[in-house]
């Protein structure tokens, strides 16, 4: 970890805003991992899903102001022969 991401964590607002994009981030680039590891570019992604780039490009973006819906993230998936499982986990400051 940088010394400027060590230093910023010890913020507790700024933990508080990192744990919380944290989820989103991890799932983004998941995303695109899935879809490079599939060859395939935001444009070709963007014809399997039946919309433009632009929305590719919105969905895999993690400073999208747009939350993408479960049934998204599922259709993103399945294109690329996956399925989503969501999982649960105990918070440590809960």
């Amino acid at each position: 970890m940088s010394k400027f991401k060590e230093k910023a964590l010890k913020n507790p607002d700024v933990r508080t805003e990192y744990d919380a994009l944290s989820s989103a981030f991890q799932m983004k680039r998941q995303m695109i991992a899935l879809r490079h590891k599939a060859g395939l570019t935001q444009e070709q992604m963007a014809e399997l899903l039946g919309t433009k780039k632009s929305n590719i490009s919105r969905l895999e973006s993690i400073s999208s102001e747009n939350s993408p819906s479960f049934a998204t993230i599922e259709k993103y998936a399945k294109a690329l022969g996956y399925a989503v499982k969501v999982e649960f986990e105990l918070h440590s400051s809960y």
